[in-house]
């Protein structure tokens, strides 16, 4: 029996579409030839989809200990929030956009046959808008093979099976247009596949159609090509890249993240990204955006950012050299690094370690951190927690790895700075132990300390603090409380350089006062000779000031 589109639809609609995704995650991630071969389009839809899914759910307790029940525009607005927020890769960022497309139209309320027509058809060209130069047989032209049929069965549909009747329609257009796109893209039809995130699509719609119309069918989406090049057989999958960009190389990062900006500011974004690198994908609106872009430059993209408004959640994720079609070449060893501030993400990427940068308050799940060792694609990861309070978060992370066959070392670094310190000595051409003991032992020797800003009066162990007092923090305690930010960087720099110290290490925040970098570089050249100076722009809005001595 069909069921109408309401809230209740949507959350099996997510429901449905996870167990979906679950299904078909590696079949879609051994596929994955284009834009970039890099075997992650399943998971990274599973990823979306799950964050969508979360968000819902929210949505439902909310209004559960409300004592009211949520509307459709509610759900759908959640699963679209949710999606955009949490979305992974380039498909990832398009289906939240189409799902952000799909919420333009049923906000309204109205889950008719033929407002889902008009969702699907505007979900269809908001892709088209999000993405910087669009390219026939991917999922753009699979959602707008979904919108077509749907168009076509509205019609018919007010007297029959309702919405019901439109989502199964959608959903087999979208299943023949997918396996029309190997003729349309020549990377496609080279490898003999269709493409992985048109066949996440039909996964999708597929759920949609079995949220509304009660009969839940697991058949798999078909991903080979009815009938492939002959020379398709053991294609390089380098080689079906490059067929797939234009460029023989490619660019060597991905980077993403969400991006709090005005209208305006996106779209001198989005002409910045444009010159910078390929596969540019900006999603989003209401000033809240999904960034993705592919470049050789990604601290150049986190800047652009930078400039526009306030990144966070930015992840850079390296290529490499990427050789067979159904699995990432594994690299023999590489660096994972939790960071506070976008500035800092950029710098660990340009040193090739892959970061995972946060931001206050929302410390990453283990869940996160393995997600990105596995995307490392590497036998050996370092793992850089640079908080404290990570530490068994990251241990679990790590152990969690080492379960699926990687070798990880968890690096005991307790701030960025010792992060950068350890960094700095990674040395892949060394045995893995005597890389762990350099790195820790760089770790190890280097004193950390902070500038904070008291949120509520309390006490300390320098004595008590009021709320917009500067705090100084070595080596996690408070040892300094004044009203200028500046002096007291001065006092925690003279307490702990009287121990001595050849290399100061000064990360900037975001709210850092401008000209704090130069006064503090003239103190230490003054009070302390022979101490070199080095200033990153970290960019963390946590901590105006992050302070490193070695």
């Amino acid at each position: 029996m069909p069921y109408p589109l309401d809230a209740a639809a949507v959350r099996s609609w997510c429901g449905l579409a996870l167990e979906a995704l679950g299904r078909e995650r590696e079949r879609i991630d051994a596929i994955n030839v284009y834009p970039v071969a890099d075997g992650d389009t399943g998971t990274n839809l599973y990823l979306t989809l799950e964050s969508a899914a979360r968000a819902v759910e929210a949505a439902f307790d909310g209004h559960t200990s409300a004592g009211t029940a949520p509307c459709l525009a509610d759900a759908i607005g959640a699963m679209a929030h949710g999606a955009l927020i949490g979305a992974r890769g380039n498909s990832g960022t398009i289906v939240a956009q189409l799902l952000r497309g799909m919420t333009e139209v049923l906000a309204a309320g109205d889950g008719s046959a033929g407002a889902l027509r008009q969702a699907l058809r505007r979900a269809a060209a908001s892709t088209y808008e999000a993405v910087a130069h669009p390219v026939e047989g991917t999922v753009l032209t699979v959602a707008t093979a979904a919108a077509d049929a749907a168009e076509q069965a509205a019609a018919g549909a007010a007297g029959g099976g309702g919405a019901a009747e439109v989502a199964r329609a959608a959903h087999e257009g979208a299943r023949t247009a997918l396996q029309a796109t190997p003729g349309q893209l020549a990377v496609l039809g080279r490898a003999g596949v269709v493409d992985a995130g048109g066949c996440g699509l039909v996964a999708l719609l597929g759920a949609l159609a079995d949220a509304l119309s009660g009969e839940v069918s697991a058949t798999p989406v078909a991903v080979r090509a009815d009938a492939p090049l002959p020379e398709a057989a053991g294609c390089e999958v380098a080689d079906r890249a490059a067929a797939g960009r234009g460029d023989p190389e490619g660019p060597a990062f991905e980077v993403i993240y969400l991006l709090e900006a005005e209208d305006a500011a996106v779209a001198r974004l989005r002409t910045r990204l444009d010159g910078l690198g390929d596969s540019l994908v900006v999603v989003g609106g209401d000033g809240l955006w999904n960034v993705h872009v592919h470049v050789d430059d990604a601290g150049a993209a986190v800047e652009a950012g930078i400039e526009a408004g306030r990144p966070y959640r930015v992840r850079i994720t390296h290529f490499g050299g990427v050789t067979r079609a159904k699995e990432p070449a594994m690299t023999a060893r590489a660096v994972v690094a939790v960071v506070p501030g976008a500035g800092l993400a950029g710098l660990c990427a340009e040193a090739g370690a892959t970061p995972v940068a946060v931001r206050p308050g929302e410390p990453p799940a283990s869940g996160e951190l393995v997600q990105a060792i596995r995307q490392a694609h590497a036998r050996e990861v370092m793992l850089l927690p640079n908080d404290a309070d990570l530490r068994h978060t990251a241990a679990a992370a790590a152990e969690q790895a080492r379960t699926e066959g990687v070798r990880v070392a968890l690096i005991p670094t307790r701030s960025a700075v010792q992060g950068i310190a350890a960094l700095a000595v990674h040395e892949p051409g060394r045995s893995f132990d005597e890389d762990v003991v350099a790195m820790t032992a760089a770790a190890g020797a280097t004193r950390y300390a902070e500038l904070a800003i008291a949120e509520r009066q309390s006490w300390t162990m320098a004595g008590v603090c009021q709320a917009g007092d500067v705090l100084g923090l070595i080596d996690g305690d408070v040892v300094v409380i004044g009203s200028d930010l500046t002096r007291i960087a001065m006092a925690v720099l003279d307490r702990m350089l009287s121990a001595g110290g050849e290399m100061v290490t000064l990360v900037l925040g975001a709210d850092a006062p401008d000209g704090l970098a130069e006064r503090l570089e003239r103190h230490v050249r003054a009070r302390h000779l022979a101490v070199d100076t080095v200033v990153y722009e970290g960019g963390q809005h946590a901590a105006p000031l992050l302070i490193g001595v070695e």
